[in-house]
């Protein structure tokens, strides 16, 4: 019985993957949908689109310019966020990124943090090496430990590792559209093993494309029905 039932959930496996398309998900293959779905911060029309990254990791510095560009095509269609894949609520990279969060330069300072990690291999993994790096950037030292030391941000990072895992996100580059659907670079490649180099990065655009799309058509709700034109009365 368990080796029909393991035969079953691969065979599943299989059909679901021959028919993935990036332009066309299936769900359980280029993307799943959480159990628990989570709240959202995106208002009116707007989809929120969720980056679960690493600064030190190498598949989000490689996916970062193209994320970056598909940011920008979508424009006023998403409302786009980060946040650092923590590994303990002291982890001084999610440290880091949530202070310059709080000061509003997150997204200015994104690739700068990445090219000092992955081009220049200065390792923002301790406190002592993020605190002597932060004044080189330009940035007011006395206001960075303001924040740094605040308790929104203390708490933040006290509950980060709890956010991990109310999302069930287990690897980094991950996205969560709508606080429901989840997908990542590499579960569309395993989905679609024909992927190139070359064509991996749109593959993987054209399947948030798909997903903001179904989340939007989604939270439009059923398209109302025409109105009926008014029976004629009888012998008219």
């Amino acid at each position: 019985m368990r080796f029909l039932r393991i035969a079953l959930a691969v065979a599943s496996l299989a059909v679901s993957t021959a028919f993935a398309s990036p332009l066309d998900p299936k769900e359980g293959a280029e993307y799943v949908t959480l159990a628990s779905p989570q709240p959202t911060k995106s208002v009116g029309k707007k989809i929120e689109v969720i980056e679960f990254f690493m600064y030190h990791c190498p598949a989000c510095n490689a996916f970062e310019p193209h994320l970056a560009d598909w940011v920008k095509k979508q424009g006023d269609n998403i409302l786009f966020r980060r946040v650092h894949f923590a590994s303990s609520n002291n982890d001084p990279e999610a440290h880091l990124h949530l202070t310059l969060e709080a000061m509003g330069k997150g997204e200015e300072m994104h690739p700068k943090v990445l090219r000092a990690f992955h081009v220049e291999r200065i390792r923002l993994n301790k406190d002592a090496n993020i605190l002597e790096w932060i004044p080189k950037q330009g940035i007011d030292q006395a206001k960075f430990m303001e924040y740094w030391n605040s308790f929104g941000v203390l708490t933040k990072l006290k509950s980060a590792p709890q956010l991990i895992q109310n999302y069930k996100v287990d690897s980094a580059p991950s996205i969560v559209i709508d606080g429901r659907l989840m997908t990542s670079p590499s579960l569309i490649g395993d989905a679609n093993p024909g992927l190139t180099n070359a064509t991996q990065y749109p593959a993987i655009g054209q399947t948030l494309d798909a997903l903001v799309a179904k989340a939007q058509k989604e939270k439009a709700g059923p398209a109302a029905a025409p109105a009926k034109a008014p029976a004629k009365p009888a012998g008219k």
